[in-house]
């Protein structure tokens, strides 16, 4: 075997034709396995980026290497019985011998510190795992480096995934200048158009268009060509299509690589019959699921339940499935390019009705389970999991109102989330929906009347206590009608809430004892007793009757520790918080308030969070800490303009606002205030939270 005249030892990698883009934590992780493993296979979806990710990390590691890193290109390769041939052509090898191939590769590299790059695995998988198990096993200074949408299988493999590259809105605190997926559209952009430039004026469709395109490295920069032709508004505007939009890359690039529609139909091809099918129908999903969720939506005789694990498993190890792990579990998702040809599929085979009625099914008896479970001690992770399945409701309400004869679903899933209406910060969201789903079932019944009752909590978190009233007393009115006993109840207490608000402390007394004499043998917390008893708390502060009050709120409090209910009990120290602050308890009304925010720092109630720091601003003047409660008054103002009606429009907790402004504004002085209160309208929620816990490490990680 001879080495011919033209080997260079320091290898035969190609050049970097391309700047590169962003992958800097990526480049950083692929270098530190390299460093610890003898093989490396990237992987990842189609246009994902992974050649020219391993190409870069190549020219950044090759002075590694005293005999060369060595680049063997699969892509074009048909034949599986060709793998070694190719890359011992790759490698330089003249062997003249007859000797198997495999023989001849492995005595060339031999002793050898090198670094070979096989690239485009995923249709050769078996050859590829083969081969390099007998160069690993007979070259011991020899490291691989794979590219391929699906790992090799072999045991001593470090599979790293490529992911899209970060579109903006994935950090909030990001420019979306620095952004890589923009940076890279305005370097392609330059490249075809020259005089193109990235500036304020064009920064907001460019980022867009982005996120459009789930930054994926091959779509942005067939995007990016387009612009020859159209403007970034234009292409925006077509990509409705976005495979027929996304063609024309260069006329040297791969035929795979041309159009995104040819490269995502490259790993379709790569997937069993089972895994298309099962890809087709996920492609109903928005967002991200669980496995429990594929397996009720997409199973049937064609595709057993028992097979979707192992289903699921091959799409993701095809790229086609990103995992997410967390503190919360497993979850997957197929990015919006790979769902749409998904969905395109799953119209050929006339399955879109069948998986939307099954999605809508699923979520549905979620929604029911999530209810039931809400006042116990999973209350968090409920909280979490209905967030986490926000984009898939939304799915399913949308499926629900827009189906004929499905309307009295959308009120069903509708009415059993109302806690992540009123909880969870999404009530402007369910107002919206609710108010569609209502006019879109004007025949009295119970499925109307639980949504009116909703209706009416949602509009109370707004500060529409006008609007709440009006819900709650239709509401009243239909139960009667039908018959709902339980509607009439949760009616009379959303008519108290309403009522408080208003300031009509007699009648909100009134009918919040309703409410609990009603509801005190129910074992049902919520919505119904406990936040009734918390709301007839302030009420009975309000009228000074302040010993029967805090025996109201500690009761309450007992009843969600035994529980394990954590939101209303976030409610009952704010509320304690003011009845012990009306007794002089300054500092026991602190830590009640303080409490209270901590608490509600495990949900996102913007409006919770914001009544707790309007007592702790009162608190904190009345100790005399008045620069700090200027800097809270000042969030205050800032934050309240975008939760709703300040201080829910109620007198009393306006009142109380008011005194407190005019009492640190007096004694700091005009000067003073007006410095602390502008500091303080700069922070967020949580940076305001964090500075009345006095949590500087908080304060500063926001």
């Amino acid at each position: 075997m001879a080495t011919p005249t033209g080997w260079r030892r320091e290898g035969n990698l190609p050049a970097e034709l391309t700047s590169f883009v962003g992958r800097t934590r990526l480049l950083a992780n692929l270098k530190r396995h390299l460093s610890e493993s003898r093989l490396v296979t990237v992987t990842g979806i189609g246009g994902v980026g992974k050649s020219r990710t391993v190409l870069r990390l190549a020219h950044q590691v090759r002075s590694h290497y005293p005999d060369g890193v060595w680049f063997a290109d699969l892509a074009r390769l048909q034949d599986a019985g060709m793998v070694k041939h190719t890359i011992a052509s790759a490698l330089g090898i003249a062997d003249q011998s007859s000797r198997a191939e495999s023989e001849s590769l492995s005595e060339w590299v031999g002793e050898r510190d090198m670094l070979l790059i096989i690239d485009t695995c995923e249709h050769l998988v078996q050859g590829c795992a083969e081969l390099v198990h007998e160069l690993l096993e007979a070259a011991p200074n020899l490291k691989v480096l794979a590219t391929s949408r699906q790992s090799l299988h072999l045991p001593y493999e470090h599979v790293v995934p490529v992911p899209p590259l970060q579109v903006p809105g994935d950090d909030p605190a990001e420019s979306l200048f620095t952004n890589e997926s923009v940076q890279l559209f305005a370097a392609r952009a330059g490249a075809s158009v020259p005089d193109f430039v990235l500036d304020e004026d064009n920064i907001g469709p460019v980022a867009e268009l982005c996120r459009r395109l789930d930054g994926i490295p091959l779509a942005i920069e067939l995007a990016a060509v387009r612009l020859r032709a159209l403007s970034v508004e234009q292409i925006l505007g077509l990509l409705a299509d976005r495979f027929s939009l996304l063609a024309g890359a260069s006329r040297t690039a791969l035929p795979r690589h041309q159009t995104l529609r040819a490269a995502i139909g490259w790993s379709h091809e790569l997937c069993e019959p089972a895994e298309r099918l099962l890809w087709a129908r996920l492609s109903v999903f928005a967002g991200d699921f669980e496995l429990d969720a594929a397996r009720f939506v997409c199973s049937d005789g064609r595709l057993p339940s028992e097979d979707i694990t192992d289903l699921v498993t091959g799409l993701v190890e095809k790229s086609i499935l990103l995992i997410r792990s967390n503190h919360a579990g497993v979850r997957y998702k197929l990015i919006d390019t790979l769902a749409e040809y998904g969905e395109e599929w799953l119209d050929k085979l006339g399955q879109k009705e069948q998986m939307s009625q099954r999605h809508l099914e699923y979520y549905l008896s979620l929604a029911q389970r999530s209810e039931e479970a809400w006042s116990g001690p999973r209350q968090i992770y409920w909280f979490v999991r209905m967030r986490q399945e926000h984009d898939n409701v939304r799915v399913a309400l949308e499926h629900a109102l827009k189906s004929p004869g499905k309307s009295a679903l959308a009120l069903t899933l509708l009415s059993s989330l109302w806690f992540m209406w009123v909880c969870c910060g999404f009530a402007r969201e369910g107002r919206l929906y609710l108010e569609r789903a209502l006019a879109a079932n004007p025949a009295v019944s119970k499925e109307r009347c639980k949504a009116l009752w909703v209706l009416s909590y949602v509009k109370s978190a707004q500060g529409d206590s006008a609007g709440a009233l009006a819900a709650a007393e239709t509401c009243s009115t239909e139960a009667v009608r039908v018959g709902d006993s339980r509607a009439v109840i949760l009616a009379s207490k959303m008519q108290g809430t309403a009522a408080l608000l208003q300031g009509d402390l007699q009648k909100a007394s009134a009918l919040l004892g309703v409410a609990i004499e009603f509801n005190t043998e129910n074992r049902e917390l919520n919505p119904g007793l406990l936040p009734a008893i918390v709301e007839l708390s302030i009420v009975l502060t309000t009228q000074g009757e302040l010993y029967e009050a805090e025996s109201l709120l500690l009761d309450c409090l007992q009843v969600c520790k035994e529980r394990g209910e954590l939101w209303v009990s976030s409610h009952a120290q704010w509320a304690l918080a003011s009845t012990r602050l009306a007794t002089g308890r300054t500092e026991d009304a602190l830590q009640n308030a303080k409490e209270a925010l901590r608490i509600k720092r495990h949900f996102h109630d913007t409006l919770g969070t914001l009544m707790a720091l309007e007592t702790a601003a009162r608190i904190f003047a009345l100790s005399g800490r008045l620069t700090l409660a200027a800097q809270l008054l000042g969030a205050l103002q800032q934050n309240w303009k975008t939760a709703g009606l300040p201080q829910l429009g109620a007198p009393w907790m306006t009142d109380e606002h008011n005194m407190c402004v005019r009492d640190c504004r007096m004694r700091l002085g005009e000067l003073a205030y007006k410095d602390a209160f502008e500091e303080g309208a700069r922070l967020d929620l949580d940076e305001a939270s964090a500075l009345a816990l006095d949590d500087p490490d908080a304060l500063d990680e926001s």
